[in-house]
């Protein structure tokens, strides 16, 4: 790929240049906006109650570095502006004085419809009293992805008025839900403001899940109230701080979903409403030509190889963490970030390296989608020190392991494979990332917004997307799902009861590995979305939250509930490093491996797709406060099997904690010795604590 590299601009990304957007000072205020190949900039005033009204254009100067400044007395809070920018007119850029232009540093935009937005100056003064961000620890950390609208928008115990807004996201019911389930971080789908492609609203459809930003520092006003609404883009601003505040009094984590990768400008000809009438060449990837270089799959892609471009994602970073406390944040397509000028992805790319370094971020989680569409764009394992990662090598192997292996044996009469590469994702993944980086860089999930919900996995073997306007086409065809003999809704019994057993076991698996697990908001009731897995265009009950609940989906719901203790309570269960096989002393995520006979795994056994059935034996890592081991069993397979408890050197008994099968082997609390014989049905999981020492009696 060719294409033409942005001037040199490195000194915008040093931290003494800090005057991008509106400044207050005693004059009103100045606003600061880079446009390296821009011949002239104007801001322009509008009227407080009338978004086409005019009421002074002032001329912007420009520096050397590329940044066009002016100073106005109305630039104070509540204002309403915009830019206007001309330059040259060759491939590449898209200049036109003519447009009213958003400007990229606004904490706060007004619309007065599709496309027509204006920037408004923010009063960001907010009282926290007191709260702090709760800094939990990657190994305490287990993460809730939500839609903030959906999630809120049909919950009984919350005000109509707060339905599916951040202050209902605030509210004490919607708490009390996230702290009974043991969560400790609500990562949301995009809050910045964002848009509609024209394609889905031409359907009659909406961008349900957000990821099309109009900007990187405004909220997305239509998830506030109506009153905040009202009140203007100040009110919404405070209404999303007091739903972070709330949250972090009950000790959860905000983790924003960002979308950096690329903009609601679309593909060229699309909407002109920022980036692309204020320095196309700079601000997007493109050909000599000025066609665009799409790695997203969205028409456009924004291109961090430009200094000005990676500081303006950085300060958006520190704005959220800092002036709106938020704790964490996991990267759209963040291969696209670490692209440099010849649209090749690196790991040391400066912006990559900036975000993790950066002493202003210092804490913050980051966490990276570690693909994108472009050629090279599936790079998980590789983002480096300092970066979580999706896992989607987890994913794709839990699924495998409870769902498709179990078809494919019904039909062929064993399963594809042995258990080793599913032991390895249980334990940590440490064929994808290095020792020095350890288990906790892999955010393990077995569903996500994007995808089968949990229910749907278990229920369909193909997806059912009519409904997005797309004749099926759209959304992943491999799923690794199994219908249990039937496609959808049943009422056969025995088919529902499979059903939830894996449901159980794929939720068992995510919140008992080594890792950081990621659960999908309703997973935790079994919410179905009739099949579509791909569900980004519905704003409907299909993708709400339903909180009416069968006995079934209470006791899930449960499941999780006690998973999510045991967690807590086990550190052997969440290790910080990988063990190095020249440890002669307890250390990092010491794990012993051992058949259904209670022997050590061989080779064969690892490999022998006959072979499902494994006790695997971890203890936890020094640096934990109250050191333990537990002892899981996994069985893989739609046969019984009995599994001799193994022998091991200072182990006095077994304390069953929890099983995944409700025609139980044991109850939690009942004890066993080395040597007894646990009897486990089909496709089963068994957590003990291990004991040592003391007495070997049953109690």
């Amino acid at each position: 790929m060719s294409s033409t590299a942005a001037p040199a601009t490195t000194s915008i990304l040093s931290s003494d240049f800090d005057d991008l957007g509106v400044r207050p000072g005693p004059d009103g205020g100045t606003l600061t906006v880079w446009s390296q190949h821009a011949t002239s900039v104007e801001l322009v005033l509008f009227d407080a109650d009338d978004l086409d009204w005019i009421t002074e254009s002032v001329p912007m100067t420009r520096d050397g570095a590329g940044c066009w400044r002016a100073t106005s007395a109305a630039l104070v809070p509540g204002t309403r502006y915009a830019v206007r920018v001309d330059g040259p007119h060759r491939p590449g850029d898209t200049f036109n004085p003519e447009t009213l232009l958003i400007e990229p540093y606004s904490r706060g935009l007004v619309s007065g419809g599709v496309g027509d937005w204006r920037s408004v100056v923010v009063d960001t003064s907010f009282d926290w009293r007191g709260t702090v961000k709760p800094a939990v620890p990657w190994d305490r950390t287990v993460i809730y992805e939500a839609h903030l609208k959906g999630l809120t928008k049909r919950h009984p115990d919350i005000p109509p008025a707060l339905h599916g807004t951040y202050a209902g996201l605030g509210h004490p019911a919607m708490i009390d839900h996230l702290v009974s389930l043991g969560i400790t971080a609500v990562e949301l789908l995009p809050v910045h403001a964002f848009e509609p492609e024209p394609r889905l609203r031409q359907l009659g459809l909406n961008n349900y899940w957000g990821y099309n930003s109009v900007s990187f520092f405004a909220p997305h006003a239509d998830y506030a109230t109506a009153r905040s609404i009202a009140d203007g883009p100040d009110a919404v601003l405070r209404e999303f701080k007091e739903m972070v505040r709330a949250l972090h009094a009950a000790g959860i984590e905000v983790i924003l979903d960002v979308v950096y990768n690329h903009t609601s400008e679309g593909e060229l000809g699309g909407p002109r409403s920022g980036f692309r009438g204020i320095d196309d060449r700079s601000y997007y990837r493109q050909h000599d030509d000025g066609a665009y270089i799409d790695v997203t799959g969205c028409g456009n892609a924004v291109d961090t190889s430009t200094p000005a471009v990676s500081r303006l994602i950085l300060d958006s970073l520190r704005y959220w963490a800092q002036e709106v406390q938020i704790d964490g944040f996991r990267f759209d397509l963040a291969a696209t970030l670490g692209r440099d000028s010849r649209h090749e992805f690196r790991p040391d790319h400066p912006l990559l390296r900036a975000i993790v370094e950066d002493p202003d971020l210092h804490g913050v989680k980051m966490i990276a989608e570690p693909w994108d569409v472009g050629m090279g764009g599936w790079q998980t394992g590789n983002f480096g020190a300092g970066w979580a990662e999706w896992n989607d090598r987890y994913r794709d192997r839990v699924r495998n392991f409870w769902l498709s292996d179990i078809d494919y044996a019904r039909r062929a009469g064993t399963a594809p494979v042995g258990i080793g590469g599913f032991a390895t994702r249980l334990a940590g993944s440490s064929n994808t990332f290095t020792s020095d980086r350890g288990p906790l860089s892999g955010v393990n999930f077995v569903t996500a917004h994007d995808g089968f919900t949990l229910r749907d996995l278990v229920s369909y073997d193909v997806k059912h997307n009519l409904g997005n306007g797309e004749h099926n086409r759209d959304g992943a065809d491999m799923n690794r799902s199994f219908n249990h003999g039937v496609e959808g809704p049943t009422q056969d019994e025995g088919i529902l009861a499979r059903r939830r057993k894996a449901m159980r076991n794929l939720l068992g698996t995510l919140l008992l590995s080594a890792g950081v697990p990621m659960l999908t908001a309703g997973d935790e009731f079994g919410r179905t979305q009739r099949g579509n897995n791909n569900a980004y265009c519905h704003d409907s009950p299909l993708t709400w939250l339903t909180w009416e609940h069968a006995p079934w989906q209470q006791d899930l719901a449960e499941h999780v509930r006690r998973l999510t203790r045991l967690r807590r309570e086990n550190p052997a269960l969440r290790p910080v490093r990988f063990a190095h096989e020249e440890q002669t002393v307890p250390g990092a995520s010491v794990i012993d491996w051992y058949d259904e006979h209670g022997r050590t795994m061989s080779h064969e056994r690892w490999t022998d797709p006959a072979h499902r059935t494994l006790q695997y034996v971890a203890q936890s890592t020094p640096e934990h406060e109250a050191p333990n081991r537990v002892l899981l069993i996994v069985h893989g397979t739609e046969r019984p099997v009995d599994v001799t408890l193994p022998h091991i050197e200072g182990v006095a008994r077994y304390v069953a904690l929890w099983s995944s099968v409700d025609e139980r082997p044991s109850a939690p609390g009942d004890t066993f010795l080395p040597g007894d014989v646990v009897s486990l049905p089909d496709t089963a999981m068994q957590l003990f604590r291990v004991e040592d020492g003391g007495t070997a009696d049953r109690g």
